[in-house]
């Protein structure tokens, strides 16, 4: 072991050091902060622990500490320790306290005896010891103190002086330190300590008759109690002025509960009397002894005041009856509770307020007499009132927690209102209640019931939107194997117009709108019915109050007076949940509210032009799908009715009817706080699932199986509507307006709850999954309505193209126009692609317009491979190509375009007469033809009327090939 080396200490860096001069100055600056601060040692002791230590010294025991050395000498004159004893006196901080030293001051110089002769006492100072090593001050003669100091330390050294062996000198007025005042205040409260040997009711006295010496009149009690206080502070663990300071405290409480009791008899008197003014005086008395005793429980004074307000007996005489707001039928009626609520604001205004003026405000007994009025008075009533919704249906008792909550939040505002009554005085508002604490009543008030109700409120969404959904799918599976023709729909589409679609959405949007911003309230009420009910909707001089969004009416959008039932059928329902808030239906005076009701005879402009829209709309599908409607075929090929905005519209209103009721919630803090912002996002989120997943997502792929089932040769008649594309986009016209709606009501009324910034947010996560799935749907029936429209333009092509179109005879007269089967094809995709623009996406539409473009590519190649094409047939073979390339262009797809231009260069191998010539075009469109191989336009060239001519010399001027020369047949 001894050969192995002592490990060392190594540093881990290498000293960085300044060159010149200064080197050796900065590594000795280096080395200072570096170096940790050492604080200054008294023996083995540092300093900041002397001090420490002697802060705790009773007020006796300091002379002896001092006496050890002239270094603890120095301590016991130190500020720090006398400063933390002054303080918790509380002499600076209260100015009534100044005023209680003053009269002591003046009641000990009434009874302080002539001055004594001092006594003179001669202490070396020049040994190590200090002051106390010559003479002990509490063992000579000369320096004794008086027989009542009980040997204390600050009478010890009040009568004499400090004699040096050089200089003698008198002790003289102390200056203003801590330590000074704190021992003219502890001569004053000295004296005082005698009485407290005494039973309370002679302490009481005798304290009356000390203070009675320095004023004519006897001291009031908020002098009183504040001399309690102050004495309640000297005889205290921290200050510890006497040595029987335990004993005496002790006495000293007994004494002030003998005077907090006095003070109730006096409150209680001046009470009766109604004198506020001798209520007040009692109670801050009563509060400054109470609060120095450490204020534990309820203040006995506004306990035993909150305790005889009647308002808290009236509930059991009857007075109030929770089941009042019941009607027969079992519906909600909050008349009995809106004067309930009257009677409990009326006891804040009036004792609320009467125990803001006389209380001190930091009792709080404002409070403390609201949240006994909530949880007694007005907790037991909200009780009683939902146990009985709860047994009469779930829907009931949502209600009316909601209302009930809203009914009682009223008191935040009368509290709110009480607190004011002491700002006169010069005191805050905020200093006697903040808002926060006044909205806590209510909060705390409620929490019992906000599990049960936040649970019931998901599951109750979650059963109506499961229940709306199943029923519309019961309705489809019935109308499946039944005529149509009762079920009603919004039109978007008409090809003669296509900027209606747009036009319908933005009046259905901007009714959507206007629905949403109403300013609505949840406390169901009866409502006087003046001007008469239309729809279910009380008019009220032309205003009404409507029932949110469940007045919307899509066949309003439509058509009028139509009588058909829709989405109105139930706006008596429930038509109070949502009404118009009376302030703001005062604001609307005047305004025109009609668009807001369906059956009016007279709607918005816009309203009218929709419903022309939706007219010619129907006129024309009718037309377009007349020659399928006595076949069984047409049952399915009713798209448009997969979708409906009336379910949408139902969603949302189931949603927002929930919405609103979680909402009036929002405001609380902790944890209800986040359950409450928990479940706004999940009713939300249900209604997408039911939106997107039970009605939209199965509406398009219905709506898809049953396209691919659409034959056009099934069909005699020879149209460019394609029946089931139309309605297709129908739908899809129907799915962007349902998207937008939804948009418009994630914006109004969740978005302020949310971050929409936050894409981990389930809100957000699910409406873009909403969207994406929409989208995939639409694109997934884009796909097969692709597959339909081309079939049909096919079949128009095929159909319409007469058997000598491009090969007719010579004497023909040549007409250089596109023939009719190509117009009609033209038209066949105009109209589709026209119709389909603003119901989509632009990359969804450009995929549809390619996919188009490309499809009908190989369409009139394999139309141009069947004919049989002569010199002048060509001519109208660019015709209809020229046509269609125009058409294509006109879709802005920049690939299709150039595609179709290379279709428009092959038209030209049929108009070149001379054979040579035409191989030398072979090769330039081979060349220049992009996708056209020679061998491609070697089979378009074969379609030629006089290819059998021809033949020989093309191969040969293009292949350089003779048969006889270069064939040999064995």
């Amino acid at each position: 072991m001894d050969k192995f080396a002592t490990l060392e200490p190594k540093k881990l860096y290498t000293p960085t050091f300044s060159l010149g001069k200064n080197a050796t100055n900065d590594a000795k600056r280096k080395s200072q902060l570096l170096r940790p601060v050492q604080q200054p040692l008294v023996g083995r002791l540092p300093l900041d622990l002397h001090l420490l230590v002697i802060s705790h010294v009773p007020v006796p025991d300091i002379p002896a500490y001092a006496r050890s050395s002239r270094a603890l000498a120095g301590f016991a004159r130190d500020e720090k320790v006398w400063e933390r004893k002054w303080d918790y006196l509380g002499v600076d901080k209260d100015p009534e306290l100044k005023k209680v030293v003053e009269v002591l001051e003046k009641a000990s110089t009434a009874k302080a005896a002539p001055p004594k002769t001092p006594a003179t006492a001669t202490i070396a100072v020049d040994d190590e010891f200090g002051d106390f090593a010559a003479a002990d001050p509490f063992s000579s003669s000369s320096a004794q103190p008086r027989p009542d100091e009980m040997g204390d330390f600050v009478g010890a050294f009040q009568d004499f002086t400090l004699q040096p062996k050089s200089l003698s000198y008198a002790l003289t007025t102390p200056k203003e330190n801590f330590r000074s005042k704190y021992i003219h205040l502890h001569n004053l409260l000295k004296p005082l300590t005698k009485l407290l040997n005494s039973p309370p009711h002679v302490v009481l006295a005798d304290l009356v008759s000390y203070l009675s010496q320095a004023q004519p009149s006897p001291p009031s009690l908020k002098t009183q109690a504040k001399l309690l206080r102050l004495l309640s502070h000297f005889l205290s663990p921290i200050v510890q002025p006497i040595r029987t300071w335990s004993a005496l405290s002790s006495s000293l409480r007994s004494t002030m509960d003998r005077f907090d009791s006095n003070l109730l008899a006096a409150f209680e008197a001046a009470d009766g009397r109604g004198d506020e003014k001798g209520m007040r005086e009692a109670a801050e008395s009563s509060w400054e002894v109470w609060d120095r005793q450490g204020g534990s429980g309820e203040w006995e004074m506004g306990k035993v005041w909150a305790e005889k307000r009647e308002i808290f007996y009236q509930q059991d005489s009857g007075k109030w009856r929770a089941l009042d707001n019941f009607t027969e039928d079992g519906k909600l009626d909050f008349a009995p509770m809106d004067e309930f609520m009257e009677d409990i604001l009326a006891a804040i205004n009036e004792h609320g307020a009467r125990a803001v003026r006389v209380f001190p405000p930091s009792s709080n007994v404002l409070l403390l007499f609201a949240e006994r009025l909530a949880n007694e008075v007005v907790g037991e009533y909200i009780l009683s009132l939902l146990t009985h919704a709860r047994e009469l249906s779930t829907e009931v008792y949502l209600r009316a927690a909601a209302a009930s909550f809203k009914e009682a939040w009223k008191m935040v505002d009368a509290i709110m209102d009480a607190a004011k009554q002491r700002e006169p005085e010069g005191v805050p508002q905020e200093e006697v209640v903040k808002k926060v604490r006044a909205e806590d009543v209510v909060y705390q008030m409620f929490e019992t019931n906000m599990d049960e109700y936040l649970d019931e409120e998901v599951e109750s969404v979650k059963r109506a939107l499961d229940e709306i959904v199943k029923s519309w799918n019961s309705k489809q599976t019935m109308t499946a194997t039944t005529s149509p023709s009762s079920t009603h729909q919004p039109h978007f589409l008409t090809p003669n117009n296509p900027s209606n679609p747009a036009q319908l959405k933005r009046t259905v949007l901007a009714s959507f709108t206007d629905i949403l911003l109403l300013p609505v309230t949840i406390v169901p009420r009866t409502v006087g019915v003046v001007g008469g009910v239309v729809g279910g909707a009380v008019m009220k001089g032309g205003r009404g109050a409507v029932a949110g969004v469940k007045m919307l009416n899509p066949q309003r959008w439509a058509s009028s007076g139509n009588g058909a039932e829709g989405y109105s059928k139930n706006l008596g329902n429930d038509g109070t949940l949502f009404e118009v808030g009376e302030d703001e239906d005062d604001e609307k005076e005047g305004e025109d509210n009609t668009v807001f009701s369906p059956d009016l005879a007279s709607t918005a402009s816009s309203t009218s032009d929709a419903a022309s829209i939706s007219t010619t709309a129907t006129s024309t599908q009718a037309t377009s799908i007349s020659a399928s409607t006595s076949n069984p075929q047409t049952q399915t090929e009713q798209l448009d009715l997969l979708l409906s905005l009336d379910i949408a519209l139902e969603l949302i209103h189931a949603d927002r009817e929930a919405l609103k009721r979680v909402e009036t919630f929002v405001g609380y803090p902790g944890h209800y706080g986040h359950r409450v912002r928990d479940t706004i996002e999940e009713v939300f989120v249900l209604m997408l699932r039911a939106l997107g997943e039970g009605h939209v997502v199965v509406g398009f792929a219905t709506a898809t199986e049953r396209m691919k089932n659409y034959k056009p040769a099934e069909h005699a008649e020879i149209t460019t509507s394609v029946a089931p594309l139309v309605e297709f986009f129908e739908l899809v016209h129907i799915g962007d307006t349902i998207q937008s709606i939804m948009q418009v009501y994630f914006d109004k009324e969740l978005a302020p709850h949310i971050d929409k910034t936050d894409f981990l947010n389930g809100v957000v996560r699910e409406k873009k999954r909403f969207e994406n799935a929409l989208d995939d749907a639409v694109a997934a029936g884009l796909n097969a309505g692709t597959e339909v429209l081309m079939n049909q333009v096919e079949h128009i092509i095929l159909t319409l193209t007469q058997p000598r179109e491009y090969y007719p005879p010579e004497d023909a007269p040549l007409e250089l126009g596109p023939t009719k089967g190509c117009v009609e094809a033209i038209k066949c995709l105009d109209t589709h692609c026209k119709l389909l623009k603003g119901s989509t996406s632009k990359e969804v539409l450009e995929v549809f317009y390619q996919e188009v473009g490309l499809r009908l590519i190989g369409i009139l190649q394999k139309h141009i491979k069947r004919q049989i094409i002569s010199l002048s047939g060509g001519f109208q073979v660019i015709a209809d190509l020229n046509a269609y390339n125009a058409f294509i262009a006109s879709l802005k797809i920049p690939a299709v375009t150039a595609d179709f231009s290379h279709l428009k260069m092959l038209g030209h191998v049929y108009i070149v007469e001379d054979a040579k010539d035409l191989a030398q075009i072979v090769k330039d469109v081979a060349r220049y033809g992009g996708a056209y191989r020679p061998e491609d336009v070697y089979e378009f060239i074969q379609r030629r009327s006089d290819w059998k001519k021809i033949e020989k010399t093309v191969d040969k001027t293009m292949y350089n090939l003779s048969f006889k020369e270069d064939c040999v047949v064995s």
